[in-house]
C-alpha cells in the first residue's frame, strides 16, 4: 500500500510541467522569506527561551475526521516535530511537553498498549531517521517515572537519550509517564536520601575524630528541592500552551509555572501551526512586563 502510494506520488512529480515546478520553488521561497521576516520582527520584542505544550485534542482530532485513534495522534507527532523547526527558527532554546500522563494508565487497557506501541515506533523512527534531530542539534530527555513504561518503551527512550546527550542545541523534554505531583514527591525523596547520606558521613567522621556537623543541612530550601526536579538545569517555562481550549494545567509543571504565560488556543494539537505559535509569542510578548514585574517581586521577596 504504502509503495503504491509512493509510487504515485513519484509519477505526479515527473508529470509535473517545469512551469509547475518554478511556481512551487517560487512559493516555498517567498514562505520562507516572509517567514524569516516575521521572526525578525518579533525579535524586537522579549522572546521567549522555554515553551511548555500540552499537547491536547489527539483523539478528538481523529474523532471529528472519523479516523483511528491512533492516527490522531501519529499527526499529532507531525505537529509536534514541525513545532520543533519553527521553535528553533525562532531561538527558543528549550521546549517541553506532556506526551503521557501517569493518570492515563486508568484508560481503556487497548489504548493504553496501542499508545505505548506508537511512541515505540515514533522513538525508533527518531533514532533511525536524525534529519530533525541532526538540523536543531537536539537533546532529548524523558522526564517521569520510566519504570511503569513497558521494557521496549523504557529502553528505546534511554537509546535516545544516550544517542543525544551532547548535543548543544533545542532541548526537547517530552513528559511520559509522567505528572506534578508524582515530580515532587521524587524529588523530596532524593533529597531525604542525600540528607540522610550526608548525616552517616558526618556521623563517620566524628567517630572518627573529626568534629560533627551542627545540624545546619536540617532545613530544606527550595534551591533543594529545585536541585531534584527533573528540570534541573532548566529554565522555568515562559509560556504554557494548552491547545484544544481546555484551560486546566492537569497536574503539568506545577512546581514551574508561578510565573508562566498560560495560553489556550482552539485549535487541536494536531492542528496547531506557525501562525499559532506566532500568535502565542505575540501574547506573551504583550504581557511579559506584568510578569517580569511580579518576578521580580517575588525575588526580592526571598
Amino acid at each position: 500500500m504504502l509503495d503504491s502510494l509512493i509510487s504515485q506520488d513519484l509519477k505526479m512529480e515527473k508529470e509535473k510541467q517545469p512551469d509547475e515546478i518554478v511556481t512551487t520553488g517560487v512559493l516555498e521561497s517567498l514562505q520562507n522569506f516572509i517567514r524569516k521576516c516575521i521572526v525578525a520582527v518579533l525579535s524586537y520584542g522579549p522572546m521567549p527561551r522555554h515553551i511548555a505544550f500540552i499537547m491536547d485534542g489527539n483523539r478528538r482530532y481523529a474523532k471529528s475526521r472519523s479516523i483511528k485513534e491512533g492516527a490522531g495522534h501519529r499527526v499529532g507527532f507531525s505537529a509536534l516535530m514541525a513545532s520543533l523547526l519553527y521553535c528553533y527558527e525562532m531561538g527558543v532554546k528549550y521546549i517541553t511537553v506532556y506526551a503521557f500522563s501517569i493518570d492515563n494508565f486508568k484508560r481503556d487497557p487497548t489504548e493504553v498498549q496501542t499508545l505505548m506501541e506508537l511512541m515505540e515506533e515514533k522513538i525508533n523512527e527518531l533514532l533511525e531517521n536524525r534529519n530533525v534531530i541532526n538540523k536543531v542539534n537536539c537533546k532529548i530527555n524523558f522526564w517521569g517515572n520510566l519504570g511503569m513504561l513497558s521494557e521496549p518503551v523504557r529502553l528505546a527512550a534511554q537509546k535516545l537519550m544516550a544517542s543525544t546527550a551532547g548535543n548543544a542545541g533545542l532541548v526537547l523534554s517530552v513528559c511520559m509517564p509522567y505528572n506534578s505531583t508524582s515530580e515532587i514527591a521524587n524529588a523530596v525523596n532524593e533529597l531525604c536520601a542525600e540528607r540522610r547520606d550526608m548525616m552517616q558521613r558526618e556521623h563517620a567522621g566524628s567517630s572518627n575524630g573529626r568534629a560533627a556537623g551542627s545540624g545546619a543541612h536540617s532545613d530544606i530550601s527550595v534551591a533543594d528541592l529545585d536541585r531534584h526536579m527533573y528540570t534541573a538545569g532548566c529554565p522555568d517555562p515562559d509560556i504554557v500552551i494548552r491547545t484544544s481550549g481546555e484551560t486546566r494545567l492537569s497536574n503539568f509543571l506545577l512546581w514551574q509555572t508561578t510565573f508562566s504565560h498560560l495560553q489556550n488556543p482552539e485549535p487541536l494539537w494536531p492542528e496547531f501551526s506557525w501562525r499559532h505559535l506566532v500568535w502565542a509569542i505575540l501574547q506573551y510578548q504583550r504581557v511579559y512586563p506584568y510578569i517580569e514585574q511580579n518576578r521580580i517581586q517575588a525575588k526580592k521577596q526571598l
